[in-house]
């Protein structure tokens, strides 16, 4: 029986180092979970959102098929008009779907995509059923309006210069 004189208590031999168990403490791990959480609410913040990235690329895409377009009307003579769909319109592409937008007045053998990358997206033209494109030098003032789920962005063009992204105006 262990005494309080020395040397009466028995110590246990503690287990060679390779044997002792090896982990984090509860500490350890909590410094590494708020470290993971804010560097990925970091990433996040960084991260364009999907939408205005794919309507950003529409617009991008439609100022350049409208530039095209704008283009082969000046080269020809013919006047060329840029319609988005109606409700109403039941035109439709060759494998049967319906038109999103068309080109009016171009030649057959320049076939400009009908459609937007995304079926979501939405267009309107400013003030006009649609955009004329030429064959005129001058043209009038053009606005077109797009819009992806919440986001809305706008094309213009002065009439001389090409169609290129503005700030939307503001609504009354």
């Amino acid at each position: 029986m262990p005494t309080s004189a020395t040397g009466s208590k028995t110590r246990r031999p503690r287990p060679p180092l390779r044997q002792r168990r090896r982990g984090f403490t509860l500490v350890e791990l909590l410094i590494v979970i708020a470290i993971v959480a804010i560097g990925l609410g970091l990433v996040a913040l960084a991260l364009p959102d999907g939408e205005r990235a794919r309507l950003d690329e529409e617009a991008e895409r439609l100022a350049a098929l409208i530039e095209t377009a704008r283009a082969e009307s000046r080269v020809s003579g013919a006047p060329v008009y840029w319609q988005p769909r109606r409700n109403d319109d039941p035109a439709t592409d060759a494998s049967g779907q319906p038109l999103q937008f068309r080109f009016v007045g171009l030649p057959r053998a320049l076939a400009l995509p009908t459609r937007w990358l995304d079926a979501r997206t939405t267009a309107e033209v400013v003030g006009a059923p649609q955009l004329v494109l030429g064959p005129e030098a001058i043209l009038p003032a053009q606005r077109v309006r797009l819009a992806l789920g919440p986001h809305r962005l706008e094309l213009a063009s002065d009439g001389l210069a090409p169609f290129g992204v503005v700030v939307p105006a503001a609504s009354p």
